[in-house]
């Protein structure tokens, strides 16, 4: 993964801190009629507040659907996401169609399985067909696998959740890389975050190319592939291998060092944040804990992990986090009914995201990189599920995701009281979550 960086430092951390100001502002002041007649897209990151008002709950499914409803007649849509559930969503999907745009859904099987009351998978079917050989389709991966799983692994998903959009009125290539799902709890009860990329070929080529893979299903010839360009980079699985090398997370956390110096000698210490739905890769908590150890200032927030208690060994993830002298952690996996006290909620509030943030120095480079993307800190999303994560080096973006952390790690609950048995994984999300085994 060597590759030359580009920084945004200087005059061009600067000058994209500015758009990024200006999109959100323009959006804020708005509303949802953004970009209906003279659309702006800037590359930006979007973030859903399930605690703020409906407009903020709403922040990424808003931008969704207005990228949807400026797509070109001609132009290709394509949706790759683990369930969709949402009529609105649906019929802005349809509506692209009937306007000469192609659609191309690829669902996990669970969607349809999950929720066979649901009408969604019935609707798409009716106005897409479901023949992946037309120009628009709704299809599933198999069932209780991936599209690119071997399935000599076990059960896997198709857990992606990244929409392209190859032009609309604007701007042309974009790319929204994102965790949330189409589903109503992905913004009333879970932080989410997206990250919004319009012109750029390379990415769009690369994640197209992904796409239109899972769609022929060929697990057979699959091998995990890196795709670059400019401060951008991302990786789609699943990646086969046994080793920490080829644990891409891992990885990445590999190329911290934690204490260097500033420019004017000051000793300095490297933050490593990381705000992830579910960990319980060995590997990647006992790398938290070393570097927290060797000086960095690690902190994690998280919404369910493994125990000795819930299956995961005499030592499970939970315990391997709380080592003494690991990082700081909080849980987020709040099941208390805000309305009735007392009462618990069926679907609690947590942290749906999925992104790493380094800051200090990063592969021998002073620098501030995001990771995000499908994928929690598991085994399945490592080796058998189709994930796909982004990696950017941009000193604006990384601060932008900062400010968000810091704002799930305020409202986080339990917190650092999380030896429940929701932060330990003992007891399992409802369905309308991620699945509790993957």
């Amino acid at each position: 993964m060597a590759r030359v960086r580009r920084r945004a430092t200087g005059r061009r951390a600067v000058a994209l801190a500015t758009v990024l100001s200006a999109g959100l502002q323009a959006a804020a002041a708005t509303g949802s009629a953004r970009a209906v007649d003279a659309p702006g897209w800037t590359g930006e990151p979007l973030f859903n507040d399930p605690l703020g008002t409906r407009e903020e709950q709403l922040a990424i499914r808003t931008r969704l659907l207005e990228l949807t409803g400026a797509a070109l007649p001609g132009s290709t849509i394509r949706v790759a996401v683990y369930h969709l559930w949402e009529a609105t969503v649906v019929g802005a999907l349809l509506a692209a169609r009937e306007r000469g745009v192609h659609v191309r859904v690829l669902l996990d099987e669970s969607s349809v399985s999950d929720r066979p009351a649901n009408t969604a998978y019935g609707r798409l079917a009716a106005g897409l067909g479901t023949d992946p050989g037309r120009r628009s389709y709704v299809a599933t991966c198999p069932v209780d696998k991936s599209c690119l799983g071997d399935p000599r692994y076990g059960k896997s998903i198709m857990h992606n959740k990244f929409w392209l959009f190859s032009a609309v009125r604007g701007a042309g290539n974009v790319v929204v890389q994102t965790t949330a799902n189409s589903t109503p709890s992905a913004h009333t009860r879970f932080f989410n975050d997206a990250l919004l990329l319009p012109d750029n070929p390379t990415m769009y080529g690369a994640y197209a190319e992904y796409f239109d893979t899972m769609a022929a299903g060929d697990w057979k010839n699959w091998k995990y592939r890196t795709a670059g360009g400019g401060p951008y980079e991302a990786y789609f699985f699943p990646r086969a291998g046994t080793t920490r090398a080829t644990d891409t997370v891992y990885a990445a956390l590999d190329r911290v060092t934690c204490v260097y110096e500033d420019g004017a000698g000051a000793a300095r210490r490297t933050s490593v944040r990381v705000a992830i739905f579910k960990i319980t890769r060995q590997a990647v908590a006992g790398k938290l804990v070393a570097l927290q150890r060797a000086g960095c200032r690690v902190s994690v927030v998280y919404a369910e992990s493994d125990s000795a208690a819930s299956g995961g060994g005499t030592k499970g993830t939970w315990e391997k986090l709380h080592t003494p002298g690991g990082p700081a952690v909080r849980c987020y996996n709040d099941d208390r009914d805000p309305l009735h006290p007392g009462r618990k909620l069926v679907t609690p509030y947590i942290v749906h995201s999925k992104y790493l943030l380094i800051d200090g120095v990063y592969a021998g480079v002073r620098n501030k990189v995001v990771l995000t993307g499908s994928g929690n800190y598991t085994g399945p999303a490592l080796r058998e599920n189709d994930e796909a994560v982004i990696e950017v080096d941009d000193d604006a973006l990384h601060d932008r995701y900062r400010a968000h952390f810091q704002r799930v790690t305020e409202v986080a609950h339990p917190g650092r009281a999380d030896g429940t048995d929701l932060c330990k994984g003992v007891k399992p999300l409802p369905a309308d979550g991620e699945r509790a085994v993957r």
